[in-house]
């Protein structure tokens, strides 16, 4: 596999939304309420679950165990707050 290959979120050109600059580094839970706003994920929670998992597969190696575990948290509050948004849609 070749380093373009290997490197393809190089190429990512979207320019939608932007969480705020900082915003990985807090809570777990400041994380979750902030993706899950209508004002950094216009389409819904599961724009910022996107967003979310985005950053924790581009860091990569490089997260810390202790940050990896804080953004997994977050995801797994974010993760609850999609599934109640969208039995609150659907019912």
């Amino acid at each position: 596999m070749g380093a373009s290959k290997k490197k393809w979120v190089r190429t990512v050109k979207t320019d939608s939304t932007h969480p705020p600059e900082g915003l990985f580094t807090k809570s777990a839970a400041t994380i979750a309420r902030t993706l899950a706003s209508k004002k950094v994920s216009p389409k819904g929670p599961g724009s910022g679950m996107r967003m979310l998992t985005y950053f924790i597969n581009r860091g990569g190696r490089n997260l810390s165990a202790g940050r990896r575990k804080e953004l997994e948290r977050a995801k797994e509050m974010l993760s609850r707050h999609v599934k109640n948004a969208s039995h609150r849609e659907s019912g």
